[in-house]
């Protein structure tokens, strides 16, 4: 019976420390964890609402390319929020059991260079992805040219880009290996065309041609809306071994220019056969003795 009265005793001192303890400490985590979550929650809405006011893209700029550029700063920024808050909430958590954080924080500065030192060339990629985000560099669906690979941009986040070249060939750039970013479909695209014509042709005869032709384009049904505009004769460009070198010069949409310039090649070399304009090729004179 004795022994009985002795654990009854030992378990209301086990309820007490327990009931104290939480009175204590137990509030305490309580309170931290709520303010962790509501730090979080806010933090959300503040860099949401900043993010959409502060970040402007260009007046051509896809509404829905804008949004996931948007979207893509918000969760970077807020996942290194939530992880600096819940990293000082569990810091104040575990010193409220009596642990002493000392050690701890000793550690983490430890293992936070060894990481430092490891992965510095990631940090270097998510950083460089950072800016070519915040920079409107490019988009999904731009046509780029970087450290000497062009192609289509299919994918993009704050480590890697990833394009498809002509071919077909799918590359995956690291972002940190991006020194120039070259975009071919910003804003507008120009049409640059260099052709040769015979050193006997009437140069104000070709002029008059291929402005025509360019303006020709330009009011063609299947053709008006991908030129801003008209490809035009600009001057004479140079005077290579066999022909005069003319300089055409015109502005399409983004992404435009090929298909605009592979249709004019072939109405120039129409109209230049009608007219008996020659585009020359070299030649090679032999005397033979």
């Amino acid at each position: 019976m004795e022994g009985f009265f002795v654990m009854i005793r030992s378990m209301n001192d086990i309820y007490n420390t327990i009931q104290s303890w939480s009175l204590n400490h137990g509030i305490s985590i309580l309170g931290v964890a709520v303010a962790v979550i509501i730090v979080n929650s806010f933090a959300h809405l503040f860099i949401e609402k900043t993010i959409r006011r502060v970040i402007k893209g260009a007046s051509d700029t896809d509404p829905e390319a804008e949004k996931k550029r948007e979207d893509t700063l918000i969760k970077v920024i807020h996942g290194v929020v939530r992880v600096l808050a819940w990293l000082i909430g569990g810091m104040m958590i575990v010193s409220e059991f009596g642990v002493d954080i000392g050690p701890l924080l000793a550690a983490a500065g430890v293992v936070g260079i060894a990481v430092g030192f490891g992965g510095q060339y990631l940090i270097r990629d998510v950083i460089a992805g950072l800016f070519i985000i915040l920079e409107n560099q490019y988009r999904v669906g731009d046509v780029i040219c970087i450290t000497g690979t062009c192609g289509s941009v299919e994918h993009i986040n704050l480590r890697l880009t990833i394009i498809r070249d002509l071919d077909g060939v799918v590359h995956h750039i690291p972002n940190g290996e991006v020194s120039i970013a070259s975009n071919l479909t910003k804003q507008y695209s120009r049409v640059n065309l260099d052709i040769g014509v015979g050193y006997s042709s009437d140069i104000e005869q070709v002029e008059r041609v291929i402005n025509q032709i360019g303006n020709d384009l330009a009011t063609d049904v299947q053709w008006k809306d991908k030129i801003i505009s008209a490809p035009q004769f600009v001057r004479v460009h140079d005077f290579a071994d066999s022909s005069i070198v003319i300089k055409i010069l015109g502005d399409t949409i983004p992404g435009a220019q090929w298909a605009v310039l592979g249709e004019l090649r072939k109405r120039i070399k129409i109209a230049f056969d009608k007219e008996g304009i020659e585009i020359p090729f070299p030649q090679r004179v032999i005397h033979q003795k």
